[in-house]
């Protein structure tokens, strides 16, 4: 048997009078690692690839797009759930990126980013010299600086 819940009732109703602003809207995103490069996707069901704005503005990455929807003179609706909207989604990418070589891609309703991690910031090996190999690397340069006789 169900409880009734009055604060579950008021919470719904005060997110449906909330999300019916005008204001932009969030769009859900996955952001991993795959190797040399970051990729982000981000959800935009029903948003027209050209709507679609991303900009890099120093380390700030903003994605913008925005669903209108068809209307005619004669339509009369019967439900209209969905809404025309603009979504907004901004991230601080650091320092260690390339954002020259920045790509995307939409396909199926998803937008890929693709961030590719800059060369100063791949891990590199740091070669270990020690005591034997600095004496026979100076021992060999001493060696090439004399005339060599025939």
């Amino acid at each position: 048997m169900a409880n009734y819940d009055p604060f579950r009732d008021l919470d719904r109703i005060a997110s449906t009078l909330l999300e019916s602003r005008g204001g932009p809207r969030r769009m859900p995103m996955d952001l991993y690692r795959d190797g040399d490069h970051y990729v982000l996707a981000a959800d935009l069901p029903g948003i027209d690839p050209g709507s679609v704005d991303i900009d890099v503005d120093g380390q700030l990455l903003t994605i913008r797009a925005e669903r209108t929807l068809a209307s005619g003179d004669d339509v009369k609706w019967i439900t209209r759930e969905r809404e025309a909207a603009t979504f907004v989604r901004q991230l601080n990418l650091g320092q260690g990126v390339d954002t020259e070589q920045i790509s995307a891609s939409y396909d199926n309703g998803v937008l890929s980013v693709t961030i590719p991690v800059s060369e100063k910031a791949k891990p590199r090996r740091i070669a270990v010299a020690t005591a034997d190999s600095v004496a026979a690397l100076q021992a060999h340069e001493s060696d090439a600086s004399q005339p060599v006789e025939q």
